[in-house]
């Protein structure tokens, strides 16, 4: 049974992003009077928008494919600068109706450089923010920590998703700085590929150079699975799993399916559990129970679940502590600023805590942004992240 599709939304949204460009149009018309102004801009927009649609019609059969991949940034960005745009020129204009004045040209000037600025500004998350890893570090205190792992160190990182990277020197160096970090633990929390087990194979030599003298332990993310592609049989897609649950292993990683291990240092000891993804909207796949069912009240635990939402709906409840959660899965939505002061990115209307760490009742979250990219093929403001937790004994955050 094929889906039905509502009209009237898109009708809206055909009238809306109608509304954007003429008002766009008049701005622009403000210092342009070339007769040829408006038959380009209107050529223009209907090439974009029928490539778009074009794109997205096909794309069942051909996947994101490149034509996919440039129409839809093209068009995100002609979106994104012609709102921008289109705000300042509101300023504008709402400032002439009070003053009764003519449309000030150096304003609209002013708003067209500063959609220059936004193009540049995207440019460079295209071709350089998606590579620009950065270590982000925290130092975490607990009261219970075992007295042998005061100062141990923690290397995560999540969401690689493999499928989306090009640049093999690029990833490398992001290796590198894992590598150079020496934590006594890594871990990685989910979201290996994109879809498929197989683009993970071309990174494999890259990322199994990671070790760390407690181990490399890993969990899934919602993408792993293959839900977002069509599979000619459930079979096929059972052993596109398997397959990746085998790259893990290729890689050097202790693949965690709502299970524990214990870390002994010392004669003291830690445990380390991972679920498989649970997340609202996402699949609730991971049993918490099970992956804890081994562990004792006292024990100091830390937790890999991809998804945060695991975390408020269930981690921060549970009868036996977790003192410390790492997810990912938010990406920050490759697209903020965190500068100044600020922290925003609009994913923050999806979840309310979507990068770095938090706290509640003496158990701590850290949402890792992501060391590979998605659907955009860039970051803006939200740069790929290789976290580092150093453990304490005493009391407080850093």
């Amino acid at each position: 049974m094929k889906r039905r599709i509502s009209v009237l939304p898109l009708a809206i949204i055909a009238i809306l992003l109608f509304v954007l460009n003429w008002y766009v149009l008049s701005g622009i018309r403000t210092i342009s009077s070339n007769s040829f102004t408006t038959p380009l801009f209107w050529g223009f927009i209907t090439i974009t928008t029928t490539a778009l649609i074009y794109s997205i019609i096909r794309m069942r059969d051909n996947g994101m494919d490149l034509l996919f991949k440039v129409t839809t940034h093209v068009f995100l960005i002609l979106f994104v600068t012609e709102v921008i745009f289109s705000a300042f020129l509101l300023l504008g204009d709402i400032y002439r109706l009070i003053t009764q004045g003519e449309r000030n040209v150096h304003w609209v000037e002013f708003a067209l450089l500063i959609v220059l600025l936004v193009i540049i500004i995207f440019i460079y998350g295209i071709v350089k923010g998606k590579y620009a890893y950065r270590v982000i570090k925290h130092t975490l205190y607990f009261d219970d920590l075992p007295s042998n792992f005061d100062g141990f160190t923690i290397t995560q990182i999540s969401d690689v998703h493999a499928g989306s990277f090009k640049n093999a020197t690029a990833v490398q160096k992001g290796i590198d700085m894992i590598k150079a970090q020496n934590s006594d633990l890594f871990v990685f929390t989910g979201d290996l590929v994109n879809n498929k087990a197989e683009e993970i194979k071309p990174w494999i030599e890259h990322f199994k150079q990671v070790k760390a003298p407690f181990g490399q332990f890993s969990v899934l993310g919602n993408h792993d699975y293959g839900d977002y592609v069509p599979w000619k049989t459930e079979a096929e897609k059972a052993a596109n799993l398997q397959r990746l649950k085998e790259h893990h292993g290729e890689l050097g990683y202790r693949l965690l399916l709502d299970e524990d291990v214990i870390l002994h240092k010392d004669g003291q000891k830690i445990v380390l559990a991972g679920v498989e993804n649970w997340g609202i909207g996402f699949g609730e796949r991971g049993d918490l129970n099970k992956a804890l069912a081994g562990t004792k009240a006292d024990d100091f635990k830390i937790l890999l679940s991809h998804d945060p939402s695991h975390w408020e709906a269930e981690v921060v409840k549970h009868p036996s502590k977790v003192h410390l959660t790492l997810a990912g899965h938010t990406h920050g939505m490759q697209f903020g600023i965190e500068a100044f002061g600020i922290k925003w990115s609009p994913v923050k209307y999806r979840y309310a805590h979507w990068a770095g760490i938090t706290s509640r009742n003496g158990r701590f979250l850290n949402i890792n942004r992501g060391f590979g990219f998605l659907g955009f093929s860039g970051r803006i403001g939200i740069w790929p992240e290789i976290t580092v937790i150093e453990l304490k004994r005493s009391r407080g955050i850093s």
